[in-house]
């Protein structure tokens, strides 16, 4: 083992005086020369604190990858780990694969250097330009559960995945232990946590590291694991620490291979204990001990750059020197600069290379879904029913189609949210102990439930990152939970897109469910549909907001998402009971044109303008929208309404604002050129408007949405509180129709009247007045419309 151990510590020697040199050096990359002010970079950038204990991880994988042909995926958890990423990436030769111009020499260790958060260069954390990532590590939190996510269905995968201390007080990562519930080691990968415990966040010590070593161990069994605690204090002989997290990494692995070869042909088996490894090293290890008197290594202070001010001080440049050539660069690199043939020992070859494994570039292995046609479950027009149902039911036929690759994420409402037909095709995969008492669990199924849309989100990038297909349903108005990892995700496709070596993956496709206008039982807290303002600020290159208004359409729009690539796709659709309009061919037709003129809905004539248009987009905003219609009709029977319905939220854009957006001739021949438009939407009225702004006419949209008003209270309640009732829509058109609320009083006084009869119905019955939900005058419309 000692031979081993000096070919492992000649590659972190190598791989930390790389991260270093990154944040430092523009040129003297191996330092030919003493070091001048004219070598430095003028702005120092980067963070050096995590940088070693990342790179010890890697050069012992390296060796256990060569010795045991493991397949191993690595997640760099803390934050700006991007210089310990690139730097293996180099070593390995992966990086000069993937871009040409940094060549594997001293020209080519220059570039990588200058590069290094520079203008035109790369960041300071592992994003998508460093091969060998799925996780970025701007945001803290998420790496556990991208581990877990990339683990499900590779059963050959161990994913390593390094947890800071001061990442591990985020609330997504303390969650994140529990996740070790969903992975069966049959059917399912193996996560390997490694916490870093360097004892330091940016200024302040972390929680973790400040346990007592007993307590340390109590909590991490207690969550299911068998730790492994290796100690390097500062000072310790580094080849100690190599021999105590050697044989900490062989016995975690040979774990592993234990737990899958005592459950092997039993996907059936108890959940095991998996092991992990805590690794306490001083934080910016091997770095300056002190500077000025103060001490560095071992303290926050080596956090980001340890030493500031180099070009200006000469005694600071010497301790840089100093530091740098501490690692004996003459042993590491070739008078080339190409790194010695001694560190060939421990490289593994090919896509065995943790930076060139397939599974980092998931659209390596990603295999189109195979989506049955989804017309097998359409609807009728004019029938009543729960789209969410229907869509669950096509849902069931994709997981039987895709038995391997597709997993529905949901926080225990997989039920709730009517998409209960997929339990007859699988199960919650679930590893704790079962009850007799409990249904839908088994130990492998296609649905994880857990309480928390932030792991599952992480669970489902995870999967998709590393290849593989999904869907994350959710209430409308805890979807917020997952605002900022939306945020971080979008990034990473936005990114991506302009990587040429990264392959297309699947899209991130959630369904928002028991949404705004249907959470009248559960009262103001449900109701916010505010998600969609947050998509929407995306690149254009990346989201996609989807409002189907029945249930073929969502069938058509679902389709259409699962089998797209690269986006973030946002389905809103209801899971009450509710009106279908459309034939499914007639759905697929319009899904796929975003926005269209419904001429049967509408009582405009052929051949003449109208007098005004009502627009809807979402489920509930278009029944109210169609029997606002349907009140005009009988009111004021000789006005022209144009009726439009927008399924596709994007087409609202201008077209060099978003690649869905209409030319302003097409949008001006459907919402005309100064029709007054009532828009009924989903969500907050002004997201219209930001869309819209720059469209012909859109001076004339007055658009009704929800206005942050709610309680407990009856549907229809909950849309006169917002304005969005047909009766509001109603008397808006007539208010904006010139004239006509002038030369129709007694229709105005009539939608009135009406709007507060149904008030007070649902103040004294504490339901709905039948006037509101009868669907009559519809069925007559849609049965009008089919003859």
């Amino acid at each position: 083992m000692t031979h081993e151990l000096a070919a492992v510590d000649r590659w972190w020697r190598a791989a930390d005086y790389l991260s270093a040199g990154q944040i430092y050096l523009r040129d003297n990359a191996l330092l030919r020369h003493p070091l001048e002010p004219g070598h430095i970079k003028p702005r120092l950038l980067g963070h050096w604190g995590t940088a070693p204990a990342l790179n010890l991880v890697w050069a012992h994988l390296n060796r256990a990858i060569c010795e045991r042909g493991l397949q191993a995926l690595f997640v760099a958890g803390p934050g700006h780990g991007g210089p310990a990423m690139l730097a293996n990436a180099w070593l390995e030769g992966t990086y000069s694969e993937r871009y040409p111009a940094v060549t594997l020499d001293e020209a080519g260790m220059t570039a990588l250097f200058r590069q290094f958060s520079t203008p035109g260069g790369v960041p300071s954390h592992a994003a998508p330009q460093t091969p060998g990532s799925i996780h970025e590590g701007g945001e803290l939190g998420y790496s556990l559960a991208h581990a877990y996510g990339a683990a499900l269905d590779a059963p050959e995968r161990v994913v390593a995945c390094v947890v800071g201390d001061g990442e591990a007080e985020t609330g997504t990562l303390a969650a994140s232990w529990h996740l070790n519930a969903f992975l069966n080691p049959t059917t399912d990968g193996s996560v390997l946590p490694i916490l870093n415990l360097n004892g330091w966040k940016i200024a302040n010590p972390t929680i973790l590291a400040r346990l007592p070593e007993s307590q340390l161990i109590e909590l991490f069994r207690g969550y299911g694991y068998t730790p492994t605690i290796v100690e390097g204090e500062v000072g310790v002989d580094p080849m100690t620490v190599h021999e105590a997290f050697a044989s900490a990494l062989d016995d975690a692995l040979d774990r592993i291979d234990g737990i899958r070869a005592e459950h092997a042909g039993d996907p059936d088996g108890p959940q095991p204990a998996w092991p992990m490894i805590v690794l306490r090293t001083p934080k910016g290890w091997t770095g300056p001990r002190e500077v000025d008197g103060v001490p560095i290594e071992g303290t926050w202070r080596a956090h980001q750059v340890p030493l500031e001010r180099v070009r200006e001080d000469p005694a600071r440049l010497r301790l840089l020197e100093e530091w740098m050539r501490s690692y004996r660069p003459e042993e590491l690199f070739t008078a080339t600069g190409a790194p010695v043939p001694e560190l060939d020992a421990h490289r593994p070859r090919g896509a065995a290379r943790m930076s060139a494994t397939p599974a980092a570039n998931g659209g390596e292995l990603r295999r189109d879904p195979v989506l049955p046609d989804a017309a097998a479950h359409r609807v009728a027009p004019g029938a009543t029913v729960e789209s969410t149902r229907v869509l669950g039911r096509w849902l069931a036929d994709v997981m039987r189609a895709n038995p391997r690759d597709f997993r529905l994420f949901g926080p225990d409402e997989t039920a709730s949210n009517r998409l209960d037909a997929v339990w007859e095709v699988t199960s919650t995969q679930w590893m704790p102990a079962r009850l007799p008492v409990d249904i839908r669990l088994g130990r492998t199924g296609r649905v994880i439930e857990v309480l928390s849309e932030n792991l599952l989100q992480g669970l489902l990038e995870g999967y998709l990152l590393t290849g593989r297909h999904g869907l994350l349903a959710s209430y409308e108005a805890f979807i917020h939970i997952v605002d900022a990892m939306f945020n971080q995700h979008a990034k990473w496709l936005e990114v991506a897109d302009e990587v040429p070596w990264r392959r297309s993956v699947s899209s991130l496709n959630y369904l928002l469910s028991s949404h705004v206008w249907r959470q009248d039982h559960n009262g103001f807290s449900h109701q916010d549909p505010g998600f969609l303002n947050l998509v929407v600020n995306k690149g254009p290159g990346v989201v996609r907001v989807y409002l189907p208004p029945d249930a073929n359409t969502l069938l058509a729009v679902a389709e259409h998402c699962l089998a797209s690539r690269d986006h973030v796709n946002v389905i809103v659709a209801g899971k009450q009971p509710e009106p279908s309009y459309l034939s499914f061919e007639a759905a697929r037709a319009h899904a796929e044109r975003g926005l269209g003129v419904w001429e049967w809905a509408g009582t405009e004539v052929e051949g003449r303008e109208p007098d005004a248009v009502v627009a809807a987009a979402g489920d509930v905003p278009t029944l109210e929208a169609l029997a606002a219609v349907d009140l005009l009709r009988e009111a004021v029977p000789e006005l022209r309404v144009r009726v439009v319905n927008v399924v596709d939220l994007m087409r609202l854009r201008s077209p060099d604002e978003h690649p869905h957006g209409l030319p302003a001739d097409e949008f001006s021949a459907v919402f005309t050129d100064a029709a007054p438009v009532v828009f009924a939407f989903h969500g907050y009225p002004s997201l219209i408007h930001q869309l819209a702004y720059r469209q012909p006419n859109h001076g004339g949209f007055h658009v009704h949405g929800f206005r942050e008003r709610g309680t407990t209270t009856t549907p229809f309640d909950m849309l006169r509180m917002n304005g969005l009732d047909r009766y509001s829509l109603a008397l808006a058109v007539l208010r904006h129709v010139p004239g006509a609320e002038l030369r129709h009083p007694h229709a105005v006084a009539h939608l009135t009247a009406g709007r507060e009869r149904m008030r007070a119905h649902a103040l004294e019955f504490g339901e709905d007045s039948p006037e509101v939900t009868a669907t009559g005058w519809l069925e007559r419309l849609i049965g009008a419309a089919r003859d």
